[in-house]
């Protein structure tokens, strides 16, 4: 059985920044400048820390684990992160779809 602790920092939520630019490239196994460049092409924007500081999310973390799995399969790194971005587009219009096809056949059974 896993308890979820609630941080009041807000810890237990997948968006919170809490990962130092050296935290997240170990947690990963990149360098600070591969996260870098994932900003740099709009894969992940990480938060500022009040000193100017990048800080990472658990959701950032892991889509830098996925375009690091397609840089270490030997896709370039712009190419990665077009790719991952292209699949987050085809998710979302996926769900959408769902969502519209779920109400639709919910108004056609009234």
């Amino acid at each position: 059985m896993t308890t979820t602790i609630h941080h009041p920092l807000g810890l237990d939520d997948d968006d919170y920044p809490a990962y130092t630019t050296g935290c997240a490239a170990e947690m990963t196994g990149t360098t600070a400048g591969f996260l870098r460049s994932l900003g740099e092409h709009g894969l992940i924007t990480p938060a500022r820390s009040g000193g100017g500081h990048r800080r990472f999310s658990r959701r950032q973390l892991r889509i830098a684990m996925r375009a690091r799995d397609l840089v270490d399969q030997g896709t370039a790194v712009d190419a990665a992160c077009r790719i991952i971005i292209l699949e987050d587009q085809l998710d979302r219009a996926r769900r959408t779809s769902e969502q519209l096809d779920r109400s639709r056949r919910q108004h056609s059974s009234i």
